[in-house]
C-alpha cells in the first residue's frame, strides 16, 4: 500500500513525502503541465472547482490557480512565483497571495524506475503553519493519491 507521509518539521515547517511508481521525468511533467495538474491537484472531497489554471514553470515564471467553493459567492486566487526550476529534480515557488503565504519545494529523486517526491513547505510564521495544517495541507495526502491514479492511468 502507498502512503503519503505528512510530517511537521518544525514551527515553521512541514514536509510531505511519496514514492511514485513512475520515473522522475514523468512525475515532473504532472507538475509542471498545466492540463495534467489540474486534473490530480485538487482534492475530490474538498467540493472546490478549479476555474483556471496558468502555470509558466521556468525560473522566473509565475503561476495562477483561481478556485470556486460552493459556500463562497467570490472565487479564491492562489498565485505566485517560480524562483528555481530544474526539470525532473526540483520545483520551487512562493505563494504569494498573503504575506502569510510560504515558500514550497518540490523535489523529485528517481531509483529504478520509481520517483520520491518530497513537498516542502517553510512558512513565514507558526500561525500561518497551523492554519495551513488545519486548512489546505490537509488535502495533501488525497491530492497525492490523485496523482498516483493519474500516473497509473499513464497521463
Amino acid at each position: 500500500m502507498k502512503r503519503t507521509l505528512v510530517e511537521r518539521k518544525s514551527d515553521l515547517e512541514l514536509v510531505v513525502t511519496r514514492t511514485f511508481d513512475a520515473p522522475a521525468h514523468i512525475v515532473f511533467e504532472a507538475w509542471s503541465n498545466a492540463a495534467l495538474f489540474q486534473r490530480w491537484w485538487v482534492p475530490k472531497s474538498a467540493g472546490l472547482t478549479l476555474l483556471s489554471c496558468e502555470m509558466d514553470v521556468r525560473t522566473g515564471g509565475t503561476y495562477r490557480l483561481v478556485f470556486r467553493h460552493p459556500m463562497s459567492e467570490q472565487p479564491m486566487a492562489f498565485f505566485g512565483t517560480y524562483q528555481e526550476v530544474t526539470p525532473n529534480e526540483r520545483i520551487v515557488w512562493t505563494n504569494e497571495e498573503s504575506d502569510e503565504g510560504a515558500v514550497t519545494t518540490v523535489t523529485f529523486e528517481e531509483e529504478a524506475g520509481k520517483t520520491r517526491v518530497t513537498f516542502h513547505e517553510r512558512y513565514p510564521t507558526k500561525a500561518a503553519l497551523e492554519e495551513a495544517i488545519a486548512g489546505s495541507a490537509e488535502g495533501l495526502p488525497e491530492q497525492f493519491a490523485q496523482l498516483d491514479e493519474l500516473l497509473a492511468d499513464g497521463c
